[in-house]
C-alpha cells in the first residue's frame, strides 16, 4: 500500500469518526429537545383538563370530552385520564379503556410527575390537588410532527455525511498527492545519482521536514563523495607507490641474473633489493593500518599507557637503526603521578615513532627536540626540528595520504606516516597540528586527553 493511499485512508478515518460523532450528537440533542418540548405540551394539556374539570363552575365530563376533541390545539391521538385518590378513573377523554399499571401510578405519586414513552406514544403523569384531595392526571399523545422532523433530520445527516465522506476521500487523495509531490521529485532525482554523478544534489525551497530530509541527504552525499574521492585517490597513489619498488626489485633481479659470478656485485644487488623490500613492507603495513583504522574506529582495546616509557622506547628503537640521529627529550615538572592515559599502546607507539622518525629524517642536522607538558586533563607533546623548503600552505596538506612536502625530494618515504598518525590521534579524541615557528623550524603539537575513550 502506497503512502498516498495510507494518508488518504487515515484522513478519511479521522473525518468519519468526527463526522459520525457530530451527526450522533446533533441527532440526540435534537431528540432531547423534542422530548422536552413535547413533555411541556403534554403537561399543559393535563393542567388544562384538570383545571376545567375541577372549576368552580362544574363542567360535565361529556362536555369536557367534546371540548378536548374539538379544540384547535388538540394533539395527535391525545388521551387524558384523571384518577382519584382511590386510583379510580373519574375522567377519560378516549373511547377505549386504558389500563394504567399500578407501578406507574406509584411512581407518579412518589415523584409528583413522570414522563415515559410506550412505543410511539409519549405519556405524562402528574399529581393535581383540588380541595385537599390529590388526583392523578395522565396525558398521552403521539408527536407526529416532531417524529417526522427527527426522521427528516436523520435522513439529512446520513445523506450529508455520506456526501461529505465522498468529498473528503477525493480531497484527501489530491491533498496527499500534493504533499507527496516533492518526495516524488526527490525520488526521481535520487534515481539519477550514481557513482558517475555524485555531484548531483537535491534541491529544496521550503523549511519543512522534507527540506530537512533533503539537507541531510545532501550532507550524506557530501560525505560519500569525499570518501569516494579519497578512496579513488588512495587507490591511485597506492598503486603508484607499490609499482615503483616492485619495478625496481624486478629490474634488479633481472640484472643479477645476467651478471657474472661476482660475489661483491651479487651482495650489493641483494642489499639493494632488501632495502626495496623493506620499504615495500613498511608501505604495506602503513596502508593496512590506515585502512583498518578507517574501516572500524571503535573496536580497539585500551589500557593504561605510560607516555614517557613509550617515548624512550621510540628513541631507543630509532637510535639503534640510525646512530647519527639525535633525539632530545625534555620533561615538564612531574610530581608524584605518572603521565598515563587510557589508549591503545600499539597505535600510540606507531604515532609517536612516525612523528619522531619524520622529524629527525627531514631535519638537516637530524636532530629533534621533544617536550612533554602535563596538566590535569591532558598531555601535550611537542616535536620541534629544523626544516628546509616548506611553506605554511603545505602544512595542512602534510596530513593527506601520499602528499609529501617540497623538502622530501631526496628523502625516502611514501607520504603515509603523518596521515596514519593523525588518524590514530583522532581515534583517541586528540589533536595533531603543525606550525612553523620560523622559516627554519617546524613544530608538531600532539594533545591527548587522559580520559579520551
Amino acid at each position: 500500500m502506497s503512502i498516498r493511499t495510507k494518508m488518504t485512508m487515515l484522513f478519511l478515518s479521522i473525518v468519519t469518526i468526527l463526522l459520525l460523532a457530530f451527526c450522533i450528537t446533533i441527532y440526540f440533542l435534537s431528540e432531547i429537545y423534542r422530548q422536552k418540548e413535547y413533555k411541556t405540551r403534554l403537561r399543559q394539556e393535563a393542567l388544562t383538563a384538570a383545571t376545567v374539570l375541577f372549576n368552580k363552575e362544574e363542567v360535565s365530563p361529556d362536555l369536557l370530552k367534546l371540548l378536548a376533541r374539538n379544540q384547535m390545539t388538540v394533539l395527535n391521538k391525545e388521551e387524558i385520564i384523571i384518577l382519584n385518590n382511590k386510583n379510580e378513573i373519574i375522567y377519560q377523554s378516549g373511547l377505549e379503556n386504558s389500563n394504567i399499571k399500578k407501578y406507574i401510578i406509584t411512581d407518579i405519586k412518589s415523584k409528583k410527575e413522570l414522563f415515559w414513552q410506550q412505543d410511539e406514544i409519549e405519556k405524562y403523569g402528574m399529581v393535581f390537588k383540588n380541595k385537599n384531595q390529590e388526583y392523578i392526571v395522565i396525558t398521552s399523545a403521539v408527536d407526529k410532527y416532531g417524529l417526522s422532523k427527527q426522521q427528516i433530520l436523520a435522513w439529512l445527516l446520513g445523506c450529508g455525511g455520506i456526501l461529505v465522506l465522498i468529498l473528503s476521500a477525493i480531497g484527501g487523495w489530491f491533498f496527499a498527492g500534493g504533499l507527496l509531490r516533492p518526495m516524488q521529485q526527490m525520488i526521481k532525482k535520487i534515481d539519477n545519482i550514481n557513482a558517475s554523478h555524485l555531484n548531483l544534489r537535491l534541491s529544496h525551497n521550503n523549511k519543512d521536514e522534507l527540506a530537512q530530509l533533503a539537507t541531510r541527504f545532501n550532507e550524506m552525499l557530501d560525505r560519500l563523495q569525499k570518501a569516494f574521492n579519497a578512496q579513488r585517490s588512495f587507490v591511485s597513489h597506492a598503486s603508484h607507490e607499490l609499482r615503483t619498488p616492485l619495478t625496481a626489485i624486478t629490474g634488479q633481479i633481472q640484472v643479477s641474473l645476467l651478471a657474472n659470478d661476482n660475489v661483491d656485485e651479487l651482495r650489493l644487488m641483494a642489499k639493494s633489493v632488501l632495502e626495496d623490500v623493506s620499504q615495500l613492507n613498511k608501505l604495506t603495513n602503513n596502508l593496512l593500518d590506515l585502512t583498518s583504522i578507517d574501516a572500524d574506529d571503535t573496536n580497539i582495546e585500551v589500557a593504561l599507557v605510560n607516555i614517557v616509557e613509550l617515548l624512550w622506547q621510540v628513541r631507543n628503537e630509532i637510535l639503534k637503526k640510525h646512530n647519527n640521529y639525535e633525539i632530545i627529550i625534555a620533561l615538564d615538572e612531574i610530581d608524584e603521578y605518572l603521565p598515563e592515559i587510557y589508549a591503545n599502546e600499539s597505535l600510540i607507539y606507531t604515532a609517536l615513532i612516525n612523528l619522531v622518525e619524520n622529524g629527525v629524517k627531514f631535519s638537516p642536522d637530524h636532530t629533534i627536540y621533544i617536550k612533554l607538558i602535563l596538566s590535569d586533563n591532558q598531555i601535550i607533546i611537542t616535536f620541534q626540528n629544523k626544516t628546509e623548503g616548506i611553506s605554511k600552505l603545505e602544512l595542512e596538506s602534510l596530513f593527506q595520504p601520499f602528499i609529501r612536502g617540497a623538502n622530501s625530494k631526496n628523502t625516502s618515504g611514501h607520504g603515509v606516516g603523518l596521515s596514519l598518525t593523525r588518524r590514530i590521534v583522532q581515534l583517541h579524541k586528540g589533536s595533531l597540528i603543525a606550525n612553523l615557528v620560523s622559516q627554519e623550524r617546524i613544530v608538531f603539537e600532539l594533545k591527548l586527553s587522559k580520559n579520551n575513550l
